[in-house]
């Protein structure tokens, strides 16, 4: 699969910019990109992608993407021929954003959990949406240092929203949970090391943080909400998942490297997973990242993979309206 690297407007000097673009389609290509990402889609129906999530969307919807984390949205055919009104808002700041020194203090905590979730990609409720959107909309006007302050409040109101749910799997971005716990941050990383040995065991976990099978495992469900098996299953579906887009490897060669001691098994549990056999579900990405990069609205916004560090290429004009704060 082809993911292309977007040449974000953000310039050194930016905290964070916002593109606001109003009935101005979707024809971008499935891309990723170094800096933070929250989107909002208003007005209209779709189909949104991000990491191994293909889902519908209806009316609103509200996405934050982590670093480099694979996205794409698509509008119906019919609402946009249609001449359906619609607005996208986008927020886009740097991964180093909250390394200063005050960014560490205590009173930013879940503001760096977010970021810290977000690796995942995270979609928020209506209810976090309706709470939002006077927010957004409003960074959309340069009012100064008020910007500043609204974009605070916007992540403090996003650190706290309570529904909300993960889009990529656990395994599509194989990293160490932060967690206040010490024994399920120990069990995680170790997870996320192991999981393609095959012979990994409950045992193996149990010991490592000094309890018993029997402990160790209703301790990890009631942190977790899922069994040790379950968690160890979907991290190696999301990482044959990243495998499958990411590159040519077989499915056999996947299976494999995944930590499935069988293709059988393999399939069976990516079927039941994903509605799909892997082949299927490769296939299916395939089609729907199918793009004419030479089409793009705004040339050289997007770059093909493996053609460089390309910065010095940035568009002069992006087909959105921006705001630089």
């Amino acid at each position: 699969m082809q993911v292309y690297r977007e040449i974000t407007p953000l310039k050194e000097h930016d905290l964070f910019v916002v593109l606001d673009s109003v009935s101005n389609g979707f024809d971008y290509p499935i891309h990723n990109h170094p800096e933070y990402e929250l989107n909002l889609v208003a007005g209209i129906s779709g189909t949104r992608i991000v990491g191994d999530s293909t889902e519908r969307y209806n009316e609103f919807d509200m996405v934050l993407l982590g670093p480099y984390l694979y996205h794409k949205w698509d509008a119906d055919a019919a609402l946009l021929t249609g001449g359906q009104p619609y607005r996208v808002v986008t927020i886009q700041f740097g991964m180093d954003l909250f390394n200063a020194h005050l960014m560490q203090k205590e009173r930013f905590y879940k503001v760096r959990k977010l970021l810290t979730d977000s690796v995942r990609g995270i979609k928020f409720s209506h209810k976090t949406i309706g709470e939002a959107i006077p927010v957004l909309l409003s960074l959309t006007q340069d009012k100064g240092f008020a910007n500043v302050i609204e974009f605070f409040t916007l992540l403090d109101m996003l650190s706290k929203a309570e529904e909300r749910s993960f889009l990529a799997s656990e395994g599509f971005t194989p990293q160490a949970v932060r967690t206040d716990n010490h024994r399920m941050q120990t069990a995680y990383a170790y997870i996320l090391k192991n999981f393609a040995n095959p012979n990994i065991k409950i045992g193996d976990l149990a010991n490592l943080v000094n309890m018993s099978e029997s402990a160790f495992s209703h301790f990890f469900q009631k942190n977790t909400n899922k069994s040790f098996t379950q968690f160890l299953i979907d991290v190696r579906i999301g990482h044959a998942c990243k495998m499958l887009l990411d590159g040519d490897k077989t499915i056999n060669q996947i299976c494999f490297s995944s930590g499935f001691n069988n293709l059988a098994n393999f399939n069976r549990l990516f079927r039941k997973y994903r509605n799909s056999t892997p082949l299927e579900y490769r296939r299916k990405y395939q089609l729907n990242t199918e793009f004419n990069w030479s089409k793009q609205t705004t040339p050289w916004q997007f770059l093909p993979s493996g053609s460089g560090g390309h910065d010095k290429l940035a568009p002069e004009a992006y087909a959105t309206r921006l705001v630089h704060i």
